[in-house]
């Protein structure tokens, strides 16, 4: 079984200065420890910095989950709260601890096709 996977955005706002107070290459390095890592250029929601998506494992796709984005992921304790997660199972596996929810964001096609399905018709 194909375990969680996990996405860390690293371009223009996301791992950059502009993100301050966080060792960023130490919370690639910790996510790592948990799940397998890919860093990505721009995922496209830089108001959101740093963004995290977890990617359900083999069993998780077969329960039914999606990838679940999380924004705002700015310190230790929300890497550590990413980390447990993925480690009890992550989407459709383990249930979402609630503190995560805080993070919670809408992937950038989403929110795109929702603001189109919301406008009005010209």
């Amino acid at each position: 079984m194909v375990p969680c996977r996990i996405v860390v955005c690293r371009d223009c706002c996301c791992g950059s200065p502009k993100v301050t107070g966080l060792d960023h290459a130490a919370q690639t390095a910790r996510l790592r420890e948990e799940a397998p890592v890919r860093v990505s250029a721009c995922l496209d929601v830089c108001d959101q910095a740093n963004v995290i998506v977890v990617q359900p494992s083999t069993g998780g796709r077969a329960a039914g989950a999606r990838p679940v984005w999380l924004g705002l992921v700015n310190n230790p304790d929300a890497t550590e709260d990413v980390t447990a997660w993925v480690r009890a199972g992550g989407p459709g596996v383990a249930p979402r601890p609630e503190i995560l929810d805080l993070h919670l964001i809408t992937p950038p096609r989403r929110r795109l096709s929702e603001s189109r399905r919301l406008a009005p018709p010209m």
